[in-house]
């Protein structure tokens, strides 16, 4: 669904399927990444491992890299997805905080936008989960594009996205800078 500024994609959040909105909010687009091309990659990278997880009952519901039922996507799966794509993934080092990020740089250069992978607690903190939030700056603009949000948040410039991914890191929040080449 896209948002009331029409310029800005933004897709909402359905089941635990975050990671399929961040990465369609993150190339702005609709339906670039599908549950069924998300699945795929997951069923992929299970074929490439060299050693064989134990077939059981529940292996049906929970897959190595997601799960089939609600999603929840792994990092593997979003690291293939991007490659697959033309991207790569840095796994920003938290103990140098947000700071050391260029945040400033032209939209074209390398950093294409943010990926977190941040906890959360649901039901009144009886369900902990994680959750992908995708950052990406728009026509000059860095916003948070979370799927659980209403509408896309801009951010009123880079400090704030420095503290809002600080904040983050301290909740536990991992940080991955997504690169339009690859390193």
């Amino acid at each position: 669904m896209a948002s009331s500024n029409s310029q800005i994609y933004h897709e909402r959040q359905k089941l635990q399927f975050c990671l399929i909105q961040s990465l369609n909010n993150l190339f702005q687009k609709k339906e670039i990444f599908t549950r069924a091309s998300l699945n795929e990659i997951s069923e992929n990278l299970v074929l490439d491992e060299t050693e064989r997880q134990t077939w059981t009952p529940l292996s049906v519901l929970f897959k190595p890299h997601h799960n089939a039922l609600t999603g929840n996507y792994d990092i593997n799966v979003l690291i293939a997805a991007l490659e697959g794509k033309g991207k790569s993934v840095i796994w920003h080092d938290r103990r140098n905080g947000a700071s050391s990020i260029d945040l400033d740089g032209p939209e074209e250069d390398a950093l294409m936008g943010i990926v977190l992978n941040i906890p959360v607690k649901r039901f009144g903190g009886i369900w902990s989960s994680r959750h992908w939030v995708t950052l990406r700056k728009i026509g000059g603009i860095w916003y948070n594009l979370d799927s659980d949000l209403v509408s896309p948040k801009a951010f009123e410039d880079t400090l704030e996205v420095r503290e809002f991914l600080d904040f983050m890191i301290g909740l536990g929040g991992e940080v991955l800078l997504v690169m339009n080449n690859k390193q």
